[in-house]
């Protein structure tokens, strides 16, 4: 999203220098009566009257935009907060039983004992007899 957003930055710069650049030409402008009958007087490229014009004009829905939207943002706190106090909150459930933390020790086992076997393959068979 943000290669858009520095795509359309761009490209109105690119606009804008070009639309300064054809009309450079400079034009008086007469912006406030003085007492003599005379205007306060400048002589200002077309392209920087235009721009500047274009932002007064602007500037007051941008203002009334961003009091909108703090003005929504500010409700909707309220009202995430009304709602948070007016859910009651569950009750505490008893603290769950500890986990064993160990098997027990295994029982003596019961089983006969077998004889070790020994490294004689002669002798590890019974029924044959030793000689």
């Amino acid at each position: 999203m943000q290669i858009f957003r520095t795509a359309l930055w761009v490209i109105l710069t690119a606009v804008l220098v070009a639309f300064v650049a054809m009309n450079w030409e400079s034009v008086p402008m007469r912006f406030w009566p003085l007492d003599n009958g005379d205007y306060l007087l400048f002589e200002w490229p077309v392209g920087f009257i235009a721009i500047i014009f274009f932002l007064l004009g602007f500037l007051p829905t941008w203002l009334y935009h961003r009091g909108v939207k703090w003005r929504f943002s500010r409700r909707i706190a309220t009202l995430e907060n009304a709602l948070r106090s007016a859910t009651p909150t569950p009750a505490q459930s008893p603290a769950p039983a500890p986990a064993p933390t160990a098997a027990p020790p295994a029982a003596p086992s019961t089983a006969p004992a077998t004889e070790p076997l020994s490294a004689d393959p002669a002798s590890a068979d019974p029924a044959q007899p030793n000689s």
